[in-house]
């Protein structure tokens, strides 16, 4: 996959199959529509191109919002992107002088001019230009003039659900981790430095890694404790996760901290990946130490057994 970050760097194609959307999460509605543009391109012998924006429209449109979560960094969106054997990924830097172009110019200057768009797939209820006045009615309408065909792929459901990246997003943050993988279609991820913490685990018998994670808009779930797998390098180990303020000890700032099993080593200043699996329970506050203890030993039992069913 080719990924392009200037209109002017975009190459000329001959027989352009394009999508366009935000795709943040890559999750299965947009899959959907990625597997249907790829299997046209292959129809007809094309090139497949998916348009993309950063930063996110409403980091630009809506500053104002200071909780604006989001479930993938672009990092993590050309990686999920790249999955699907996609010929060209282009990142439109998104600015308010951008934003300010309508369907009509949107259409003409860069679906036309640039990419000379062949065959336009779009989501259900999909919207672009100023406004978001642009829809797949207009399109359908003005696709002999506009010299490339539409289609329009339905909306996806699970257990008569729509998926949607804002559904995700409210799922992580009450802490249902097993709706927001099923939306997913995969274990939702988080990315972090590991960094020095107060080193309070390794006296309570259970070390953690503190990660440190740099996109201040990046979605960290609900806290609690949680099982996950840990991608460090190229393998993956079990453990179990506290995103928390460690109330227990009178902690009173967020701390994500992975106790992983069956690992020993260095890894400060490195990059480690959580992959959510499931959530235990709340944080809580315990009496003392002992009960903290106790009770961290019940979660690597419950833990473990939710990763045997996983292996």
């Amino acid at each position: 996959m080719q990924v392009i970050r200037s209109l002017s760097d975009f190459p000329e194609l001959s027989q352009a199959v394009v999508t366009s959307g935000t795709f943040d999460g890559v999750h299965l509605g947009h899959q959907k529509i990625l597997h249907r543009l790829i299997q046209i391109t292959q129809d007809v012998n094309g090139q497949s191109v998916v348009i993309t924006f950063w930063p996110h429209p409403r980091l630009v449109l809506q500053p104002e919002i200071q909780n604006l979560h989001l479930l993938s960094t672009i990092e993590e969106r050309i990686a999920e992107l790249s999955a699907f054997n996609i010929d060209y990924l282009l990142i439109i830097p998104f600015t308010r002088q951008f934003a300010n172009l309508d369907s009509e110019q949107f259409i003409s200057e860069i679906l036309i001019k640039t990419i000379r768009t062949k065959k336009l797939v779009i989501g259900y209820d999909h919207r672009f230009g100023r406004n978001r006045t642009g829809s797949f009615e207009y399109l359908r309408q003005h696709a002999p003039e506009l010299g490339f065909e539409v289609e329009e792929i339905p909306r996806q459901d699970i257990e008569n659900v729509a998926v949607s990246s804002t559904k995700i997003r409210t799922a992580l943050e009450n802490g249902e981790i097993k709706t927001a993988n099923a939306y997913l279609g995969r274990s939702y991820s988080l990315t972090g430095t590991v960094v020095r913490g107060k080193q309070l685990g390794r006296t309570l018998g259970y070390p953690t890694a503190n990660l440190s994670i740099s996109n201040s808009h990046k979605l960290i779930p609900k806290l609690g404790i949680y099982v996950v797998q840990v991608k460090i390098k190229d393998q993956l180990f079990g453990g179990m996760l506290s995103i928390g303020i460690n109330p227990t000890v009178g902690g009173t700032t967020r701390t994500v901290e992975v106790n992983i099993f069956n690992f020993s080593g260095d890894l400060y200043n490195q990059e480690i990946t959580l992959l959510f699996m499931d959530r235990i329970r709340d944080e809580e506050k315990f009496k003392n130490l002992e009960e903290l203890i106790a009770q961290m030993h019940q979660d690597k039992i419950t833990a473990l057994a939710v990763l045997e069913q996983i292996a």
